[in-house]
């Protein structure tokens, strides 16, 4: 019950205000579509079975996933997949999910057109003007102790993105 009340809660915000603050009470500034707290917890990427599985639902450039097919993040750029992880040593530990029946019509849309966007995806921000603020955790590979496969934070201390895949960070720097 507490899960559909925090769903219910998400779903409306997003609608209402096109802004949404998780772990925060409130987004830092009007550029920002969705933002998360500084708690040194990560957001959790989607487990697919392969990349096939998402291209099948016609993932667009800039989708991410967690492969647990390899066990790496990725994400979608000019309509290829770009490896995230580098590490190949991954792993994953799916039977938390695998108990659970996907709804196939699942989707949150947070932005000006929700009501009418048909992007694919479990989560689609579709402002044209805002972005999506990482959870931002300093040295989470010392700071998040217990790290989900497939976790993406911004790393305040290095200044970089970090993606966990199962087993070893890896550091992004743009």
């Amino acid at each position: 019950m507490k899960k559909l009340i925090y769903l219910s809660a998400f779903v409306f915000s997003g609608s209402f205000y096109s802004q949404v603050a998780i772990g925060k009470t409130a987004v830092s500034n009007s550029s920002v579509s969705l933002e998360f707290g500084t708690a040194n917890k990560g957001l959790v990427l989607p487990y697919v079975n392969s990349t096939v599985d998402v291209e099948a639902k016609g993932a667009v450039d800039g989708t991410f996933i967690y492969d647990t097919s390899d066990k790496k993040v990725k994400v979608r750029v000019n309509n290829a997949w770009k490896d995230l992880s580098v590490d190949t040593t991954g792993k994953v530990d799916a039977t938390i999910q695998n108990s659970k029946s996907e709804k196939q019509d699942a989707k949150v849309v947070i932005g000006q057109n929700a009501a009418s966007d048909t992007t694919p995806g479990i989560l689609v921000l579709s402002d044209k003007n805002k972005a999506m603020i990482l959870p931002k955790v300093a040295s989470p590979h010392l700071n998040i102790i217990n790290p989900a496969s497939g976790m993406l934070v911004y790393d305040t201390t290095a200044r970089q993105v970090a993606v966990y895949n199962g087993t070893v960070w890896t550091f992004w720097k743009p």
